[in-house]
């Protein structure tokens, strides 16, 4: 009878949770400070405020709420410790925000034999994020859970572990008196036997007598069992009590009253996000057996205050001088025969070098924004040998590669020419027939013995000794050169210069003259977008706040400010909204922070005097916690409903 009885009261609960009489609920409290907001000092809680607005007449700002008569009047109002709005502004700081919500159970809904179990889930965008779940328990579950624990402990009890209690000591040991007196006698004795001189003593091993006067039934059970222990620990722990991965496991003890629990969960915010909604779900379980799925809640919305929407996106741009003329460089590496200056394109590695000479003029001949003028060719020499000679060397060197390259030249032009005309006309790919008919000079020129860049190789080389360089640096003041390379022959080290350092001295270097298309001055000023300060504006809008205040601190404007209160730099940010020019937005920006330092008057005069430059600030300012906070406790816009915000 105590059955059907606690039966139809379930079943009686149920239906009333059924049909909606009774549910749980997410609500706002304001009771709760959520961490980020528990870092800034509370503001003056004061009755009244004296400003003074752009034209120096003074205001009384005062707390204040509307009498029966509609009149506002003013008074000191506590805070409610319950907001039934649907909707809350959270401020995003340094990239996240913190949710702060509060969970109601009602009394009614609990039950001393049920487990509830509560899910919140974040709808951010378009994605749906889990939350840690919140378990209630009742008494009597809980009980029940723990007697669970109680009987498995009991089963693990009986499983014994200490083998030697499966022995039947006794027998064994008049078996071994009566029989053996020799074993017998070991008893009292001191010494060791180890169970191989055992063995050979009496013909039985001690596992073997232990074995024959072992209780085999009993032990072969009690194996059984401790195989059966993970089989026994479903049976009798039928739902365990979890404390990883879980928000709260709360035990109530009765069901006199409501159930509510201050949730708080920190969100990594991102570009595009508006608004976060907040739903409940659960469900009702009795021991294993679910009772009942509890229905999605209506949903809890935080609009999202970012002030990464304040920025102002005006594209900022640099003045940049563009010169008519311009020079490129490169240089290679050619190898000649021992006092020869023929180019053979199978020594060495001169077929990749030469290739790689080919391929630049190539690109430089073919450039859609530049005009090849004239090429300077200068081959410098290694110091072997007297230096007239070797100046000699090097002129006839550059000579040579001048005139192959110009040959490569002429033949890439006509080759050129003949590829284009296949699809356009070729005098469309010159500026005038001057252009066309000239051909592109080069000038030859020397730099035998290059010693200023043998100089630096030394220095910077790994392998000489410091003995070594300093031996080199004393002979380099020796003026006349000849008498310079002689003396070095002379030293340990000169073999490594010869056959290390020298090849490198044997280059030969292109310099390129090229002029810009269509251009007649020899410089042009004008603007180009300021890609830096434009990454720092992304880098706003994408809440990469770290990057952001990096990239814009030098230009100090605005949106410094901004990605300085974003990553609540209040104090750079304030020294710098001190020097700027007093725009609405600088007054709107000076109002938070002078709000997160606790400066009311300060705030909203600052506040004030951006809704009267730009009245844009009269909405904006509900959607920012800081001046939000302002309005409702000073009742700046009284005269004004409630502004509900959209998907700002």
């Amino acid at each position: 009878m105590l059955f059907l009885c606690i039966a139809c009261s379930t079943q009686r609960k149920i239906e009333v949770i059924r049909r909606g009489e009774v549910t749980p609920y997410l609500s706002q409290s304001d009771e709760v400070l959520s961490p980020m907001e528990a870092n800034y000092s509370p503001a003056p809680q004061r009755d009244t405020l004296k400003v003074t607005d752009d034209e120096g007449k003074e205001m009384l700002i005062m707390k204040a709420v509307r009498d029966e008569d509609g009149e506002m009047v003013a008074t000191d109002v506590l805070d409610a410790a319950v907001v039934s709005a649907k909707f809350r502004n959270v401020a995003e700081r340094m990239g996240k925000v913190d949710l702060t919500f509060r969970v109601t159970v009602p009394a009614s809904m609990q039950d001393s034999r049920w487990q509830l179990r509560f899910r919140p889930f974040l709808h951010i965008m378009e994605d749906t994020v889990a939350l840690e779940p919140i378990l209630i328990t009742g008494s009597a579950y809980r009980n029940q859970q723990l007697r669970g624990y109680q009987q498995y402990e009991k089963f693990l009890s009986s499983i014994i572990n200490d083998t030697t209690l499966f022995i039947n000591m006794a027998q064994l040991e008049v078996f071994i008196e009566r029989n053996i007196p020799e074993v017998y006698a070991l008893k009292r004795d001191s010494s060791f036997v180890s169970d191989e001189v055992f063995e050979s003593l009496y013909g039985v091993t001690e596992k073997e007598a232990i074995e024959h006067y072992s209780n085999r039934f009993a032990r072969t059970m009690n194996d059984r069992r401790r195989a059966r222990s993970g089989r026994m620990y479903s049976r009798y722990v039928k739902v365990p009590i979890i404390s990883e991965g879980l928000r709260l496991d709360t035990v109530i003890r009765s069901g006199d009253g409501d159930f509510i629990y201050d949730y708080v969960q920190t969100v990594n915010t991102r570009p595009k996000l508006r608004k976060v909604d907040a739903v409940l779900t659960g469900e009702i379980f009795e021991q294993d057996i679910r009772l009942y799925t509890i229905p999605q809640s209506e949903p809890l919305t935080f609009y999202i205050s970012s002030l990464s929407s304040l920025a102002d996106n005006n594209e900022r741009y640099l003045t940049k001088v563009i010169e008519r003329s311009v020079e490129a460089n490169t240089a290679c590496y050619i190898d000649f025969e021992k006092g020869q200056s023929r180019i053979l394109p199978g020594m060495g590695n001169n077929g990749e070098e030469i290739a790689r000479i080919k391929a630049n003029l190539r690109d430089l001949i073919t450039n859609d924004s530049f005009i090849l003028d004239s090429i300077l060719v200068t081959a410098s020499s290694s110091p072997e040998g007297g230096w007239q000679f070797n100046a000699s060397l090097a002129q006839k060197r550059s000579e040579a590669v001048s005139a192959y390259f110009s040959r490569f030249m002429s033949e890439l032009r006509d080759s050129i020419d003949s590829e284009r005309g296949l699809s356009f006309n070729i005098d469309d790919s010159y500026e005038t027939k001057d252009e066309k008919d000239r051909n592109i000079v080069f000038t030859s020129r020397s730099n035998p013995e290059n010693w200023s860049m043998l100089d630096a190789l030394v220095r910077e080389d790994t392998s000489l000794t410091v003995e070594d360089k300093t031996s080199y640096s004393s002979l380099a003041s020796i003026s006349n050169l000849d008498s310079r390379e002689h003396a070095l022959q002379s030293k340990t080290y000169y073999r490594y210069l010869r056959e290390k350092l020298y090849p490198r001295l044997r280059t030969v270097r292109f310099d390129f003259y090229l002029h810009r298309k269509g251009m007649v001055k020899d410089t042009v000023h004008t603007t180009v977008l300021d890609s830096v300060y434009m990454r720092g504006l992304q880098a706003i809008s994408d809440r990469d706040y770290p990057s952001a205040v990096t990239l814009l601190r030098p230009y100090e404007d605005i949106n410094t400010a901004i990605a300085y209160c974003a990553m609540d730099y209040n104090e750079s940010a304030f020294e710098l909204l001190s020097r700027l020019e007093r725009t609405a937005a600088v007054n709107y920006m000076l109002a938070i922070v002078y709000s997160r330092r606790g400066d009311d008057r300060s705030a909203v005069e600052c506040y004030l005097r951006s809704c009267a430059q730009n009245p844009s600030y009269v909405y904006r300012g509900g959607l920012d916690p800081e001046i939000s906070a302002l309005i409702r406790k000073y009742n700046i816009h009284k005269e004004d409903d409630e502004i509900i915000p959209t998907d700002y």
